[in-house]
């Protein structure tokens, strides 16, 4: 659709965020108009299909232990296929299943058993886990902040759960190995996994910001369309320039940041993910395999495991994951050995590498950072919350709201 000359409100980026903001102004009854240079919504939710496998951009699932995801999305609709809560640590190449007994009480005896300290050590696990899932988060937030290693070490995890299980389940979430990310942050992050459940959608994790776009006209969606520069009062784009009432900047970090000089640019964490194809899964379970303490992958899964939809044909679809950039062929063994499979019986489909995955969350934690900028302009994106499905979609609803006191004050919700 051609861009209108005016609008009440314009959201520059269909990820999330913008997805967030576009679709409650929407709904509030506001003239809203989304511009994204982009072909797809999602942002970097995004799915392409590679010889009939569903490929997300990079290993990503969503977590129903984000509030924005429970209360925003129709989960029913998204029909999602699960992993299960824990993960599968290789140690002296035996695999030993690490898992909530909570919810998978038919593991509890291998969790148990599983060579990651002794009962003291295991029980302070239970402990971490209990106080992350079930404090206020208020008080959370009021503890003393540390990195993410030095919370963990004082919780007295011990050094065998920390390198076999916590640093490489981690470095998969947070995009680092060193885990110097806001203990904050963590406890928040955890929070999510004992609460929530960890799926992938039928249709891909593109369906999460399709779900939303649906929710607006398509008159007012305008893709491939690329912003050049913004003001309170109006965009220039490719396609002309429209005026505003205010405008909304949900772009990824370094795009907010051209668009909004001198906002700062976000320090960026990145991810390589290999694709292959097994004949046949080697597990039983949908169990994330975790790297081993000197090796390059971080992690290594059969997504189809949780969702048989990610594979056109019954065969199994393996994501492997580097923090550094690596070639498929200096993985290849490891992610075998990782599976338990000789290396012949890996084809390889595709490799992605996504330079800015997300948001580096150092201390001090910065979240719920401002949104109004003054003068009609707003900014918003997991960079200006938490790096995550749920940040993205928070600073959304924050800067909705924003929007909405400014056109009709004492409005929002």
């Amino acid at each position: 659709m051609s861009l209108p000359g005016r609008a009440e409100v314009v959201v520059v980026g269909a990820g999330l965020a913008g997805l967030s903001v576009a679709t409650r102004l929407s709904a509030a009854g506001r003239d809203v108009h989304l511009v994204d240079a982009a072909a797809h919504v999602g942002g970097r939710v995004t799915t392409e299909e590679v010889d009939g496998f569903l490929v997300d951009r990079g290993f990503q699932v969503l977590n129903t232990g984000y509030p924005r995801v429970a209360a925003d999305l129709d989960l029913t609709a998204l029909d999602l296929g699960w992993f299960w809560t824990g993960a599968i640590v290789r140690v002296d190449g035996t695999p030993h299943r690490v898992v909530d007994p909570r919810k998978h009480p038919q593991a509890t005896l291998d969790t148990v058993r599983a060579p990651l300290g002794n009962l003291l050590q295991e029980a302070a696990i239970g402990a971490f886990s209990a106080r992350a899932g079930y404090l206020p988060v208020d008080r959370l937030m009021h503890a003393r902040e540390r990195t993410a290693e030095e919370a963990l070490r004082r919780a007295r995890v011990g050094e065998d759960a920390l390198e076999r299980f916590f640093r490489p389940f981690l470095s998969g979430v947070l995009l680092e190995s060193e885990l110097t990310t806001s203990s904050r942050y963590l406890d928040l992050l955890w929070r999510s996994f004992v609460r929530g459940r960890i799926g992938l959608p039928a249709r891909g994790m593109r369906a999460i910001g399709e779900q939303l776009a649906d929710r607006l006209p398509p008159e007012v969606r305008h893709l491939s369309t690329e912003v050049l520069e913004v003001s309170g009062d109006r965009v220039r784009t490719s396609a002309g320039t429209i005026t505003a009432g205010a405008v909304v900047v949900a772009t990824d970090p370094d795009t907010a940041a051209r668009l909004l000089a001198p906002l700062p640019a976000s320090a960026p964490r990145q991810v390589t993910t290999h694709l292959h194809v097994l004949p046949a899964s080697p597990w039983d379970e949908p169990l994330i395999v975790l790297g081993q303490p000197g090796g390059r992958l971080v992690n290594s899964v059969v997504v189809s495991d949780a969702q048989p939809a990610y594979s056109p044909d019954g065969r199994a679809l393996v994501a492997s994951s580097t923090l550094a950039p690596t070639s498929e062929a200096e993985v290849r063994a490891e992610v075998a050995q990782a599976q338990g499979v000789s290396v012949a019986d890996l084809e390889h489909l595709t490799s992605v590498t996504v330079t800015g995955a997300q948001p580096a969350v150092t201390v001090p934690l910065r979240s719920r950072q401002p949104v109004d900028l003054g003068g009609g302009l707003y900014v918003c994106g997991d960079h200006r919350d938490t790096p995550s499905i749920q940040g993205a979609m928070a600073s959304g609803a924050r800067t909705a709201r924003a929007v909405l006191r400014r056109l009709q004050p004492g409005a929002g919700r």
